[in-house]
C-alpha cells in the first residue's frame, strides 16, 4: 500500500514539474528571462520553506551540520542551479513537449552515474544488467532522434492553436537543435542531482533542511550568473501577470518537487526517482497542445517512442534486479537461520555425551 502511494506522489511531482515548465514557456513568450525565473523561483521557495523547517523540526532536532555536509549542500545547490537554468534555456528556444521527451533520458544517465558512484551493479551475465545497459542504449538513439530531426507537424485536436491558447506558435522562433542542446544538458545536470540527494539523504535525514539550505546556495549562484548575464535591469521587476504567475507557481513546484525528490531518493534511491520522467512527455503533450499552441511533431513522436521503449527496457531490467536480490537475500536468512538452529543443538549433545 505504502508503495502505491509512493507512486502516486511521483506521479503528482511529474505534473505540478511539466505545468510549472508549460507557465514559464508562456512567460518567456513575454519577456521573461530564464535566468530570472531561476533566481525569483528558488529564492521565494527558500523563504517559503524557512517557516516549513522551523515548524518540522519544534520538537524533533535537526541533525548535525557539518563542514563536509556544507560542501555536500552547496554542490546540490550549484547542481540544481545549472539544470534549471539549462531547462528554461532549452524551453526558451523549443518547447515544453521537447523537454518532457528529452527528460525521458534521465533514467539512462541516472543509471550510468550510478554505476559509477557505486549505487548501481552492472553483471554483465546477468539479465538484468544487460536489459539495463541496452535500455540506456536505446533512450540514447531515442534523444537524438527527438533533437535532430523534427519532421513534419501533426495536429491532434485543431489544425491552429485555439483561441484560448497562452500563446501563439508564431510569437516565438523556436531553434529546436540549440534547445535540445541546452535540454540534454539540463538531463546531465538532473541525473547529478538524483545521485547527490541520495548521497546526502542516506546521511542527513532531513528533506526540507536539504532543499531550504541547497535553495539558499542556489540563488545565490543564479543570481550571480543573472547578474553577468543581464545587461538590461528592467528584466528584475516583471510587470505582466503572467509572468509573476509562473514565478510564484515555480516557487511552490521546486520547494515541493525537490523535497518529496529528495525524500524518494533516500528512501529508493535515485534510479526509481527517474523512472517516472519519461511520463511527462504523455502531459506535456496534451498541456503543450492544448495551453501553448504546440504543433506536435514526427520527429518528437519517433524519439519518443523509442525513449519510452528504452526506458521500459530498463525499468524490466531494474524488476528483474529486485527479484535476484530478494532470492539471494532469502537464501542467506535461511542459511542464518539453520546455522543459529545448529550452534543452539550442539551444546545439548555434548551435555549429553559428558552424562
Amino acid at each position: 500500500m505504502w508503495e502505491i502511494k509512493m507512486v502516486i506522489i511521483l506521479l503528482t511531482m511529474e505534473l505540478m514539474d511539466v505545468g510549472c515548465n508549460t507557465l514559464g514557456k508562456a512567460a518567456m513568450a513575454k519577456g521573461m528571462s530564464s535566468f530570472i525565473f531561476t533566481t525569483y523561483t528558488h529564492g521565494i521557495a527558500f523563504f517559503f520553506l524557512i517557516p516549513l523547517a522551523f515548524l518540522f523540526h519544534r520538537k524533533t532536532p535537526s541533525p548535525h551540520i557539518g563542514v563536509a555536509m556544507i560542501f555536500r549542500l552547496f554542490l546540490l545547490g550549484v547542481l540544481c542551479c545549472g539544470c534549471s537554468m539549462f531547462l528554461f534555456i532549452g524551453i526558451r528556444y523549443s518547447s515544453p513537449t521537447l523537454a518532457s521527451a528529452m527528460n525521458n533520458l534521465s533514467p539512462a544517465f541516472t543509471f550510468i552515474m550510478g554505476i559509477i558512484f557505486r549505487m548501481e551493479v552492472l553483471n554483465m551475465r546477468a539479465q538484468s544488467s544487460l536489459l539495463k545497459s541496452l535500455g540506456t542504449l536505446v533512450s540514447i538513439g531515442g534523444a537524438f532522434i527527438v533533437t535532430l530531426y523534427q519532421g513534419m507537424p501533426i495536429y491532434i485536436f485543431s489544425s491552429s492553436p485555439t483561441q484560448f491558447s497562452l500563446l501563439n506558435a508564431n510569437e516565438t522562433q523556436p531553434n529546436w537543435a540549440l534547445g535540445g542542446l541546452y535540454l540534454f544538458g539540463s538531463c546531465i545536470f538532473l541525473s547529478l542531482t538524483y545521485i547527490t540527494k541520495t548521497w546526502i539523504a542516506r546521511d542527513f535525514h532531513s528533506e526540507i533542511l536539504i532543499t531550504m539550505i541547497s535553495f539558499f546556495f542556489e540563488t545565490i549562484v543564479a543570481a550571480i550568473v543573472t547578474f553577468l548575464a543581464e545587461d538590461d535591469t528592467s528584466v528584475w521587476t516583471p510587470s505582466i501577470s503572467i509572468v509573476w504567475i509562473a514565478i510564484l507557481f515555480g516557487a511552490l513546484e521546486v520547494g515541493v518537487v525537490n523535497t518529496v525528490q529528495t525524500w524518494a531518493c533516500g528512501k529508493k534511491g535515485p534510479l526509481f526517482v527517474a523512472m517516472f520522467k519519461p511520463l511527462q512527455m504523455i502531459i506535456a503533450v496534451v498541456m503543450g497542445v492544448s495551453f501553448l499552441g504546440d504543433i506536435l511533431h514526427l520527429g518528437s513522436l519517433i524519439g519518443g517512442t523509442v525513449i519510452a521503449i528504452g526506458f521500459y527496457t530498463v525499468m524490466k531490467g531494474k524488476a528483474e534486479e529486485e527479484s535476484e536480490k530478494e532470492v539471494v537475500e532469502s537464501r542467506l536468512a535461511y542459511s542464518s537461520e539453520e546455522e543459529d538452529s545448529a550452534s543452539h543443538k550442539e551444546p545439548l549433545l555434548r551435555n549429553n555425551v559428558n552424562v
